[in-house]
């Protein structure tokens, strides 16, 4: 995929306008409404099933929480099929993988973005063992001193039917979006994901329905949030 591809889908960017891109930001919204007792500064983006979404939809809300004067970072959790360095054209060779294995210290792996406000760590070189890493007491600790740096730290993850890891970080985070491609995810996996969620004792913050048509020529991305 080229790098113009990749940047497409940036449409909180390429199109801050459109309904898309306001959707992104009743959604940013949403989320900064959901507790009133409790900050939502770590937020996990994960999906039952691959290709329902999920990674366009958190680099969106990432830049919309950027674009409201806060401190991002963006953190690409998916240690066995990365993405991010690729949407923000950033460099891989220092990541999440390389905090984790403590071969790097933190300054070395959180890269500045185009987008004001915005930082990301990419996944770095893809480790043996994702699951082991992401549950370890070093994530637990790197998300700790994320937490003093910035104002909100997304992650995205594996989707939770492939493998352990979404499971994990939902754990340690402080509410999930699950995203759904309407019509092709199925009812069985959409509850085996909730339940799996449910399992770590995840808070689910709301489910986002991409791809729903709203007429023969607007397609465009619907949001149901809510509990």
């Amino acid at each position: 995929m080229s790098q113009s591809d990749n940047r497409r889908h940036l449409i909180t960017l390429s199109n801050p306008r459109s309904p898309i891109s306001e959707a992104y930001r009743t959604l940013r919204t949403n989320i900064d409404f959901s507790s009133i007792d409790e900050t939502m500064q770590v937020l996990v983006v994960t999906s039952a099933g691959p290709g329902e979404g999920k990674s366009t939809t958190i680099s969106n809300l990432a830049i919309t929480f950027a674009q409201s004067e806060r401190r991002v970072v963006l953190i690409d959790a998916d240690m066995r099929k990365p993405t991010m360095h690729h949407t923000f054209r950033a460099s891989n060779r220092v990541g999440l993988s390389s905090l984790l294995t403590r071969k790097n210290q933190l300054e070395e792996a959180v890269q500045e973005t185009d987008v004001p406000n915005l930082f990301i760590i990419t996944a770095g070189p893809i480790p043996p063992n994702p699951a082991e890493m992401l549950s370890s007491k070093r994530m637990t600790e790197l998300l700790e001193l994320l937490k003093s740096q910035f104002d909100v730290v997304l992650i995205d993850t594996p989707p939770l039917l492939a493998v352990t890891d979404a499971q994990l970080v939902a754990s340690k985070s402080d509410g999930v979006i699950l995203v759904m491609e309407y019509g092709s995810v199925k009812r069985e996996a959409a509850l085996k994901a909730k339940a799996n969620l449910d399992t770590v004792g995840a808070k689910i913050l709301g489910v986002v329905m991409n791809n729903v048509k709203r007429s023969k020529a607007d397609q465009a991305y619907y949001y149901y949030y809510g509990n």
